[in-house]
């Protein structure tokens, strides 16, 4: 294999499910010292090529080479001994376990036939560091926060000397600061050689980090630039919908009616002081901070996953105990959570049994049996309004794309009446196209009369959608603005402890 050959190649890849065939005919190489982009709409087989990379899938018809050689992996384990690692956006560790024993699950250093853990703990910390990562390598995976456990995946990975690497979404949870540290070790992996794939929905992110870009669309491919200098964004985005996106955002003002959301001193694990806000009816409020602020703590207070200490919670002017998501549900306040996977869906149910989840309760015969009329026309309706892409109501959520998911938690929600909206993140890994359609039904609620708080870790999403930003820094709300006064300077700002640079 000479240097310009691919290191990594799919020659007319092809997968197949029942109804649906998720990738069709798809080729295109990866070279090595190179990272390329794999982009594409929610749905467009991405994951599915991932899979098919890391051995979890195999595919109906085409074939996969590496390092010049045809492969096809039989699982994940053959793939990671032949060289191949995939990081996925969903993280694979083991919660109970420490932070050492997931980065040498399966290859635990041992002396004498028994566990080293001394050299088990050395080799950690020498991987943690790494990715700049100052954890104990004795603290449990359960404990870390959403960010950290993600670089503890990307620490696996390289603790296994991969000459091909896969990254699905990896800047998804993480700051700033661990953002561009990633960007620092993709790049020297790159200078070494490695041939790196890197799915992300991100623009920023393929003109500042990638080489190259392959553009896939219903399973297809569409376009593949070697070279990404004089490739507009705009001409990314169209190849990737096949179609102009002039508002991503749909932001339109509406009126906004008094007695919507009332939040006063609400206070529990992750505030540092009570937290007092309010949000009217019609209006969209964006909670914006850096990794470790508070926002998702404050929400799962809201919203009863954390009984809170103190405060009170007023909807349409009645005071509620919030102390349990049924509660919350039952008062028309609803939640999306951050890890749609862990906590929004159930993923060995079908599409319709996840939208008619929550919902049922109200339609019950006889106050006890399922109606099986309403659930068949009520996830029917849900699917048709939102758009989600499915074989039918009847195919596992588990299988649909992570927009697609999101797309049914909120068909969830609208099957009943909602009065205040609440989202986290609620456009994580989600392509551009998705999320404008999301942005839309957002602001379709808003425009009916819903309260809809939302938090964000992207700066141009809070302020394309939010009437009002509340900005939280450790552990407390540090700035109210209007959308005039909401620059990205000023919520920036107000974002980072006192005495940093903007």
């Amino acid at each position: 294999m000479t240097r310009a050959d691919p290191a990594l190649s799919f020659e007319a890849l092809t997968m197949e499910f029942p109804g649906v065939r998720a990738l069709d005919q798809v080729s295109f190489g990866v070279r090595g010292g190179s990272i390329h982009a794999l982009m594409g709409e929610n749905g467009a087989g991405k994951s599915t090529l991932l899979k098919i990379l890391s051995g979890a899938y195999h595919p109906t018809a085409g074939s996969l080479r590496h390092g010049g050689v045809s492969k096809r992996f039989t699982s994940t384990a053959e793939a990671l001994r032949a060289g191949v690692a995939v990081i996925y956006q969903e993280l694979h560790l083991v919660p109970e376990m420490t932070v050492a024993e997931n980065l040498f699950l399966g290859r635990f250093p041992r002396h004498l036939g028994f566990l080293d853990r001394g050299t088990l703990r050395k080799e950690a910390e020498l991987l943690l560091r790494r990715v700049g990562q100052d954890i104990s390598p004795d603290t449990r995976v359960g404990r870390l926060s959403l960010a950290q456990r993600q670089m503890v995946e990307i620490a696996k990975a390289l603790g296994r000397g991969a000459r091909t690497m896969a990254f699905d979404e990896p800047t998804s949870s993480l700051s700033a600061r661990e953002t561009g540290r990633l960007f620092e070790i993709i790049r020297e992996l790159r200078d070494q050689g490695t041939a790196i794939l890197y799915v992300t929905h991100r623009m920023e992110e393929v003109y500042d980090l990638c080489d190259a870009a392959t553009v896939l669309r219903d399973g297809k491919h569409v376009v593949t630039h070697e070279v990404l200098t004089g490739v507009t964004r705009d001409a990314l985005v169209k190849s990737m919908v096949g179609r102009e996106l002039t508002n991503v955002y749909h932001y339109r003002p509406r009126p906004h009616a008094p007695g919507g959301l009332e939040v006063r001193g609400l206070f529990g694990p992750g505030l540092r002081v009570p937290v007092t806000f309010a949000v009217a009816r019609g209006e969209i409020v964006g909670f914006f901070g850096l990794v470790g602020a508070g926002r998702t703590e404050l929400l799962r207070l809201l919203c009863g996953v954390v009984p809170p200490v103190s405060g009170e919670v007023r909807i349409h002017g009645t005071t509620l105990v919030v102390d349990s998501p049924r509660a919350a549900i039952c008062a028309g306040l609803v939640f999306c959570p951050e890890d749609r996977k862990k906590e929004g869906i159930i993923g060995v149910r079908s599409v319709a049994e996840n939208i008619n989840l929550s919902a049922r309760r109200e339609h019950l015969r006889a106050g006890a049996f399922i109606d099986s009329g309403w659930e068949t026309r009520n996830a029917a309706t849900q699917i048709e309004r939102l758009g989600v892409r499915t074989a039918s109501a009847d195919t596992l959520i588990g299988l649909l794309s992570g927009g697609n998911q999101q797309k049914a938690i909120l068909a969830r929600w609208l099957s009943e009446p909602v009065r205040v909206l609440v989202l986290d993140e609620p456009t994580r890994g989600i392509d551009v196209g998705a999320k404008s359609e999301i942005y839309g039904l957002i602001h379709d609620l808003a425009a009916a009369g819903t309260s809809v708080v939302m938090v964000s870790s992207e700066l141009p999403e809070v302020l394309g959608i939010a009437d009002r930003v509340y900005v939280m820094r450790e552990g407390l709300v540090s700035a109210e603005l209007s959308r005039p006064k909401a620059t990205p300077e000023a919520v920036m700002r107000a974002a980072l402890p006192a005495g940093a640079a903007v």
